[in-house]
């Protein structure tokens, strides 16, 4: 199944503890909390290309699918980390004990982020 396309935020659950355990400030949580992001997939094989944009933040990541490659966060911090494919929908990641599973269901992604015993979850549709 192939990722690409543009998608717009619709839903999140848990954003600010979670944002609070990445260690990103105040201030720039509460900017963030009702902006309805989008994210940019470019899939092209084993190639993927995410650019994420929420107001005037903006995170380019890029990588190879089942390479370890550098990712940076939405604290801006930059971890080494390897993307895998789990079935033909899911990405998924692991970095300083946060998981990361992105899955496609038709026009629909949704990426649950685990770190401890929180769960962060964000729901978008393709745009």
């Amino acid at each position: 199944m192939n990722f690409s396309g543009k998608y717009q935020l619709q839903s999140q659950e848990n954003f600010e503890p979670f944002m609070k355990a990445m260690g990103l400030p105040d201030d720039l949580i509460q900017k963030g909390r009702d902006i309805k992001g989008i994210s940019e997939i470019e899939h092209n094989g084993k190639h993927v290309k995410l650019t994420l944009t929420y107001g005037p933040k903006v995170v380019k990541n890029e990588f190879t699918l089942g390479e370890e490659c550098e990712l940076e966060t939405m604290s801006g911090e930059k971890v080494k980390a390897v993307v895998t494919m789990e079935g033909d929908n899911k990405m998924v990641t692991s970095f300083k004990g946060m998981k990361s599973v992105t899955e496609l269901n038709g026009d629909t992604i949704t990426n649950t982020m685990t770190l401890g015993d929180i769960v962060y979850k964000r729901v978008s549709k393709r745009i």
